[in-house]
């Protein structure tokens, strides 16, 4: 029997725009403020965690939606101790902002964040734990899995169509130009130097400035786009070791440890679940 804390992965390489985790049992489960690229939503199923998004903290509860807008620094982790599940829906970002602008509701098709944080809505908690079911289910054809994504997201999207938020402060030419650089050069080794020399800063006002924009100090935004990597390196099937080695990290160990901390989950148990899943889905329809 598989232990209830341990993270399943749920991904059908037919429906790449989509990506699932559930846990059953987060007692154990602890994230670092970390980032994703994709779009988020999570129902909470049981229990409580505390959540933490931009800054603030707040506590989440069963039959809440959680919301994650793209490059958000975020973390949910349960309290003292107690059982908590959940489960994840992380949605290609590009894809939603079609989906979205198909809809009427975007203007042009360019992403645009989502104010709210949480969602306690009866239907829309009902619907998400509904699609989820479809998508795990077996006996559920592509067709139908496909449909009940678009339908489900549809509505959402129009229900949060008044929670567009305004245009986060432009990010500076110069600090844009230093996250670009890191994202480029992910996997070699840089210094501070190099960076205040692209951005013009002293190395105290850099960190200050840069943190204030993403989130993070360059460092720590370096090692989240490493470990983005290495999830994009594992879905292809890459071994952990070779991917560890790709995407910067001195070795296999200090990649599983930092894969780990930021998504309390082993590069083993993402890169299983997947592997499991597209045996399924290859034996199955």
């Amino acid at each position: 029997m598989n232990d209830p804390g341990t993270p399943m992965f749920w991904r059908d390489e037919r429906m790449p725009y989509v990506e699932l985790r559930r846990v059953v049992d987060g007692r154990k489960v602890c994230y670092a403020p970390h980032s994703h690229t994709q779009w988020s939503l999570g129902a909470i199923t049981e229990g409580q965690s505390t959540f933490l998004y931009r800054g603030d903290r707040v506590k989440v509860g069963a039959g809440t939606l959680v919301i994650v807008n793209p490059n958000w620094v975020h973390a949910c982790n349960p309290i003292d101790n107690q059982p908590w599940g959940y489960l994840m829906l992380y949605i290609d970002t590009e894809w939603l902002t079609n989906l979205r602008y198909e809809a009427g509701l975007l203007d042009t098709p360019c992403w645009q964040d989502i104010a709210t944080a949480t969602l306690s809505d009866h239907e829309c908690y009902a619907g998400y734990c509904r699609m989820v079911e479809w998508l795990l289910s077996s006996d559920r054809e592509l067709l139908e899995k496909q449909t009940a994504v678009v339908e489900y997201l549809t509505a959402l999207m129009y229900a949060l169509s008044d929670q567009v938020t305004a245009p986060l402060p432009k990010v500076p030419d110069n600090l844009q130009a230093v996250a670009d650089y890191l994202q480029a050069h992910a996997a070699m080794e840089v210094s501070l130097d190099t960076l205040c020399e692209r951005s013009g800063y002293s190395p105290g006002h850099l960190i200050r400035c840069f943190k204030h924009h993403f989130g993070f100090t360059p460092h720590a935004y370096l090692i989240n786009c490493r470990v983005q990597d290495g999830q994009r390196e594992l879905k292809r099937g890459k071994p952990i070791a070779e991917t560890a080695v790709n995407v910067g990290f001195a070795d296999q160990p200090h990649f599983q440890r930092t894969f780990k901390k930021l998504l309390a989950a082993t590069p083993k148990q993402y890169r299983q679940s997947l592997l499991n899943q597209q045996i399924d889905t290859a034996g199955g329809k």
